[in-house]
């Protein structure tokens, strides 16, 4: 085998296959989403939270899809900057990869505050900058190592939501009313619910950002996102309907940790533990996959010079990119020291909604020949993130907004970095 290249352009090697890319995008949906997102979804919609569910679902299929299609086509790191730079020009790559990395740092920064405030309450901000720092050292070490310690979370964080499960559909406080949708949920209210728990989807897009490194992506990829999302799909009906019949609509808006009241209230005080523990660890496991997406995303534009070309360096040894994964870490890890977890939770999701609203346009400029699917998939995926973008709160909107302006700006005003 060849010695690899030391150039800074060197190539990632291709070592996931199906069931490490499943993986992968099971340890970014199945996070703190479902552990954090009921409850503000409960909240908006009440009993309507289901319907809200199954909104943001079809909305994350024509994503997911959409993104399949694509990452098949150009299996290379940077998932919609790619695909919109290939497919819609320059400026739309560049405003997706922007949106990306803007929206996904807020995101890994959230996901660590997360981690601190069930591991240490009292020391949420530095239980998550040492968080930050120990996942960006286990991704400086190769991704293969990445995909083991992601599969263990996934196993640990499901078998807890199988306890939560099993213990709020065999209590006796569980009602099949509590699932009756009333008729005063409005669809504003019901779209309010799709938005926040589309969040909880939003990983699979890890799979397709890391299309360098999976084997044979025309195959491994389509097969891998829509694997993923079903598995995530069907956990959150069966999590969200137990909680439901246990708390009832007011009561699982109302709680602070809807899973772990859930199993309280359910009798089974024990649980909560356990619980709290397979929070953090769920959490862990979405910013372990979010610092690997955003890093290649990174890698990706500083290929093309649209961030510093230094940051497109792959390790000789660990065949990572090293600098970017560094770069993010060292962002984040400052993130997660001052910002506060609403806020970047927020900040997020306009981004998140943008990237994949390009990736759908993308989509659907495909010709059969290249994969296309069905010209509805990305349509009703593109309306579908418009949509859910502008009906998240009026600050979230105007955050992202401006921060998607200001990316705007700046490649107008910018000369692509020199070598």
């Amino acid at each position: 085998m060849p010695a690899p290249s030391r150039s800074d352009d060197h190539q990632l090697r291709r070592q996931l296959g199906v069931t490490d890319a499943v993986v992968i995008g099971l340890g970014s949906m199945i996070g703190a989403g479902i552990f954090a997102a009921l409850a503000p979804a409960a909240d908006a919609a009440g009993s309507g939270l289901l319907i809200g569910l199954a909104i943001a679902a079809v909305i994350a299929y024509c994503n997911a899809t959409s993104s399949a299609r694509l990452a098949a086509r150009y299996p290379s790191s940077g998932g919609s900057y790619v695909y919109g730079r290939e497919r819609l020009g320059p400026f739309w790559g560049y405003l997706a990869g922007w949106a990306f990395v803007v929206g996904k740092t807020a995101s890994c920064a959230a996901m660590a505050l997360t981690v601190g405030a069930y591991i240490w309450p009292q020391q949420t901000h530095a239980i998550a900058v040492a968080a930050v720092a120990a996942l960006t050292a286990i991704n400086y070490r190769g991704v293969h190592k990445s995909a083991l310690l992601t599969r263990i979370i996934v196993v640990v964080v499901l078998a807890v939501l199988a306890a939560v499960v099993v213990a709020a559909l065999t209590s006796s406080v569980t009602t099949t009313g509590h699932l009756t949708i009333g008729s005063d949920v409005s669809a504003h209210a019901v779209l309010q619910a799709a938005g926040l728990l589309f969040f909880a989807f939003a990983g699979y897009a890890r799979i397709a950002t890391l299309g360098e490194e999976v084997r044979d992506p025309a195959r491994t990829i389509p097969r891998a996102i829509p694997i993923a999302l079903a598995i995530t799909l069907v956990v959150y009906v069966v999590v969200a309907i137990s909680a439901l019949a246990v708390l009832g609509p007011h009561g699982l808006g109302s709680a602070a940790a809807p899973l772990a009241d859930t199993v309280h209230a359910a009798g089974v005080p024990g649980l909560v533990p356990a619980v709290r523990v397979g929070a953090a660890m769920a959490a862990i496991g979405s910013l372990l996959a979010l610092i690997l997406g955003v890093s290649r995303t990174t890698l990706a534009m500083a290929r093309d010079r649209y961030l510093p070309h230094q940051l497109a360096a792959v390790h000789q040894r660990f065949e990572v990119p090293h600098r970017a994964e560094l770069a993010v870490g060292v962002i984040v890890a400052v993130l997660a020291a001052v910002v506060d977890v609403r806020g970047a939770i927020g900040f997020s999701s306009f981004g998140v909604l943008a990237y994949y609203g390009i990736a759908n346009a993308a989509a659907w400029t495909l010709s059969p020949t290249e994969g296309r699917p069905a010209r509805l998939i990305p349509v009703l995926g593109l309306v579908g993130c418009v949509i859910l973008a502008f009906s998240l709160p009026a600050n979230a909107i105007g955050v992202g907004a401006g921060v998607l302006a200001l990316g705007a700006v700046l490649y107008l005003a910018r000369i692509p970095f020199s070598r």
